[in-house]
């Protein structure tokens, strides 16, 4: 598409005001106009950026939690991650959550593996997700709040699982199926 084509498809913003605001998150309400020239108020919610770690180890596995999330009352595997601190390298923090979550560091230089926005249309909710190829067990989880069973998952039944619904949000099924479908392309 060439910027005259972008140009033409672009959405006209006019102000927005927020609505609601905390540490979490802010909820914003845009006036907006398409390109069909229908002017109305769209609500956005802006999260803080995220970064996630994906640590796989030499046998294949990956490092997951297996815990609840209260929001959708599911039980699921997920990644290690969370929020950006002001000031923080996101490669820093998903590091250190890792390690906060689950009592593994990440070890050696972390590659990005994927940057992704789950839901643009009306969340704003960056996430990052980093590569370790290898974790040094430190100790215990220190981080209660996100308790889980710490687990290595082999990498050969994370499709599966997606499959079953048992791989909770759009940070680990984006970071495993990404870093499946590079680690073995199909074919074109």
């Amino acid at each position: 598409m060439t910027s005259d084509e972008s140009s033409a498809w672009a959405w006209t913003v006019h102000g927005s005001r927020t609505v609601y605001d905390s540490r979490w998150l802010r909820v914003a309400v845009t006036d907006v106009e398409p390109p069909d020239g229908r002017r109305f108020d769209h609500h956005v919610v802006h999260l803080g950026r995220v970064a996630i770690a994906l640590i796989v180890d030499e046998q294949g596995r990956m490092l997951m939690l297996w815990r609840y999330r209260f929001a959708v009352d599911q039980w699921g595997y997920e990644l290690l991650g969370g929020l950006v601190e002001p000031g923080e390298d996101p490669a820093e923090t998903a590091a250190r959550e890792a390690e906060e979550e689950s009592g593994w560091r990440p070890a050696g230089v972390p590659e990005r593996l994927v940057g992704f926005e789950p839901l643009p249309g009306m969340i704003n909710a960056p996430v990052d997700v980093y590569l370790w190829r290898a974790a040094e067990k430190v100790g215990e989880p220190t981080d209660r709040e996100e308790a889980g069973r710490v687990e290595w998952v082999d990498s050969s039944k994370v499709v599966a699982l997606a499959a079953e619904g048992r791989l909770l949000g759009a940070g680990t099924l984006v970071a495993v199926l990404y870093y499946l479908h590079r680690s073995h392309p199909v074919p074109t």
